[in-house]
């Protein structure tokens, strides 16, 4: 049979074509079929929906390319780190898949701000030869992964900052505000991908950087090194979260970001008592921040020289800006009311 009738009777008995199996069915090459298939694309008689193992040609009219980009609901690319654009990515994958297709106005623009954020920190940051993404539309939820062979999220980190272990990077990390190149970055990436996910785990160095905002809170596991980092991102198409109201919640009068929240349990080690010099950790980089709440849910005490630390002295150096504390115990709560009586109760 003529390859173009063959090409015409598969597709209006199946909807759509691929090279392999027209191959073996004509018996002729796959390059050739390629060939063909590629020049009725661009005589506009075809659509390419798909890429690899994926790829498949459908008629031009618009239910059959949506019909065929809604069957697509995984995504993998495998890009090569030299004058990479992470929006172009993302609009690639788009148009080849049906991950975006019906999906809500907030939970798509959550994922374009996240995507571009996570991919531009590997092509940025990490100096891997070859980044790695994938998406995927899952029945309740759309996810997402960034994985590179580079130096490491937060061995960079630790590098950069000259800081003693991988546990100081993390700590210094969820501040937010704090970045390894701050001529072009700000450093709030990382930090409002986390807070606008339902979760976002980052792996690197033996370690797993879990923020978990389906129950509040956030977790550090370790797991076996690997080389580079892994970011992985879900959200639920039933979120109510958008990204006007999360950076409202970050942002000061002039829009800029100017406050933070700190786990103060990451900050222990290995005891429930909370050290002056442990004080001085948790506040590092925190005089970039108008607004300050410090979160002790899980700190059963802390000491009198890490409350005096931060709520006289540290707050002493910096008057202007505003420290708030919640989830104390009574313990807790008695020990930063005797440090500094003036501060705001967010709560017990």
């Amino acid at each position: 049979m003529n390859l173009h009738k063959l090409i015409a009777k598969t597709l209006s008995k199946e909807g759509e074509l691929r090279a392999s199996a027209l191959a073996r069915t004509a018996g002729v090459s796959r390059t050739y079929v390629k060939r063909i298939l590629q020049k009725l694309c661009e005589d506009g008689q075809l659509v390419l929906i798909g890429k690899a193992n994926q790829a498949r040609y459908v008629s031009p009219e618009v239910r059959h390319v949506l019909a065929a980009r809604r069957s697509l609901t995984t995504a993998r690319r495998v890009l090569i780190n030299r004058g990479l654009d992470e929006d172009k990515v993302l609009s690639e994958i788009k148009r080849s898949a049906g991950i975006f297709i019906g999906l809500p106005a907030n939970i798509t623009k959550i994922l374009d701000y996240a995507f571009t954020e996570m991919l531009n920190n590997a092509i940025e940051h990490s100096k891997s030869k070859k980044i790695t993404v994938l998406f995927s539309r899952q029945p309740q939820a759309v996810k997402f992964e960034v994985v590179d062979r580079g130096v490491g999220i937060f061995n960079n980190i630790r590098t950069q900052r000259k800081l003693k272990t991988t546990m100081e990077a993390i700590q210094d990390l969820l501040k937010g505000k704090q970045t390894t190149a701050p001529r072009r970055h700000t450093g709030e990436g990382i930090f409002f991908t986390s807070k606008v996910a339902d979760v976002l785990a980052i792996q690197s160095s033996g370690k797993k950087l879990i923020f978990d905002n389906l129950i509040g809170d956030v977790f550090i596991r370790d797991i076996r090194p690997t080389k580079g980092t892994k970011v992985i991102f879900t959200i639920g198409f039933k979120s109510k979260r958008s990204l006007r109201q999360v950076f409202k919640d970050y942002s000061g009068e002039a829009y800029g970001f100017s406050k933070t929240k700190v786990a103060v349990r990451l900050y222990e080690l290995g005891s429930e008592y909370i050290s002056r010099s442990q004080a001085r950790r948790v506040m590092a980089g925190l005089e970039k921040f108008k607004h300050i709440t410090l979160d002790f849910k899980g700190v059963t005490i802390v000491g009198q020289g890490f409350a005096d630390e931060v709520f006289r002295v540290w707050q002493n150096k910096h008057p202007n800006i505003d420290i708030t504390f919640q989830n104390t115990n009574e313990n807790v709560g008695f020990m930063i009311k005797w440090a500094h009586r003036s501060l705001v109760w967010v709560g017990y």
